[in-house]
This record gives structure tokens, C-alpha cells and sequence, in this order.
């Protein structure tokens, strides 16, 4: 599906310059406020889960625009926002209580994959 390769690709745009950006312009204030492994964590599952959303885009070409597919991709969607988004922030701000939503992203990152396995065996 297009939409799923347009919000992959904006993503992947992303990872990238918060990637740069964290390890040159940023990495200082966040290795003395030590979060610098956080940020790291957060654009590292931002890069594995952008690439599922573009997969998920070719598959839909292969098996169908399936309802299992689509909920997959919005998964690793959503889970960028909250899971990586959540780290994004605490490592920024120091703003300890979106640790507490991370979790929330991680189990739509699991729900993703659940339905990707699904729509694969079907498919």
C-alpha cells in the first residue's frame, strides 16, 4: 500500500537524521545526562520497524491489501511513535514518567509482527 511506503520512508528519513544528529550534535549533553544508550535504543527500533513498514508495502502487492497487513503496518506505526518517541523525549527532557508508556510501543511493535505472521500463513 503507498500510504505504508510514504510513512515508511518519511520514518526512515527520520532515523537517520535523529541518528546523525544524537551521535554528533547531541551525543555530549546525552552521554552527561546518561542517556545516551536510550536514544540509541530508540533510533535503533525506529530503523527495524520502518523497514517493516515498508515491507509490510511490498507484501500488500504479493498477498493482498489484507486487513492483517494494514493492521500491521499501522503496529509498527504506532509503535515508533510511542515506544521511540517515549525515548526520544526522556532522553531530551530527562522526563522520567514516559519510560512508563515505552512498554505501551513495545506491545504494538509484538502486535505487528503477531499480524504480519498471521496475514503470512493465510497468504
Amino acid at each position: 500500500m503507498k500510504l505504508f511506503l510514504m510513512l515508511g520512508s518519511i520514518s526512515g528519513f527520520l532515523f537517520v537524521a535523529l541518528g546523525a544528529f544524537g551521535a554528533h550534535a547531541l551525543k555530549p549533553k546525552l552521554e552527561a545526562a546518561g542517556y545516551l544508550e536510550t536514544f540509541q535504543t530508540a533510533v535503533q527500533y525506529q530503523m527495524i520497524h520502518t523497514l517493516a513498514i515498508i515491507a509490510v508495502a511490498i507484501l500488500t502487492q504479493y498477498l493482498g491489501a489484507t486487513g492483517l497487513l494494514h493492521g500491521a503496518g499501522w503496529s509498527f506505526f504506532i509503535g515508533i511513535i510511542i515506544f521511540s518517541g517515549s525515548l526520544y523525549v526522556l532522553s531530551l527532557t530527562g522526563i522520567s514518567v514516559l519510560g512508563a508508556i515505552t512498554p505501551i510501543g513495545g506491545l504494538a511493535f509484538l502486535v505487528g509482527w503477531i499480524l504480519l505472521f498471521i496475514a503470512a500463513m493465510q497468504g
